[in-house]
């Protein structure tokens, strides 16, 4: 049976917090999440949603700046492509288990495009 496609903030709130439990209990970069960064999960989430209506649903709730962000984070323990793939890996496959469309599409497209611009740019 195929999913449906992503179609609200309720949506992008189911995307990001299955992506996010994957992130938490993953071996290579679950540990930037919270020993590195030290995420508190319940400001960081509602941020990532922002983030990712903007993204998929061009609103401009978001207010931050990604790239200064990882840029300190890469101060404090070096991202390396692997940490860039798998965060992908993740991304790529929690979209695919739980929605089908254009917009899921898009949301795969765009975090491609993020991994890459960011591992460009942070070094």
């Amino acid at each position: 049976m195929k999913n449906k496609d992503i179609a609200d903030r309720t949506d992008i709130e189911v995307l990001v917090n299955r992506f996010y439990d994957k992130v938490k209990k993953d071996e290579l970069i679950g540990f930037i999440f919270h020993d590195v960064a030290k995420l508190n999960w319940d400001k960081h989430l509602p941020v990532m949603y922002d983030f990712w209506e903007g993204v998929i649903f061009f609103t401009s709730t978001y207010k931050g700046n990604p790239m200064t962000t990882h840029r300190k984070l890469n101060e404090m323990v070096k991202l390396r492509p692997e940490h860039f793939d798998r965060w992908l890996l993740l991304f790529k496959s929690t979209v695919d288990e739980n929605f089908d469309g254009e917009k899921a599409e898009l949301a795969k497209q765009r975090a491609m495009s993020i991994a890459m611009i960011m591992q460009l740019n942070i070094g």
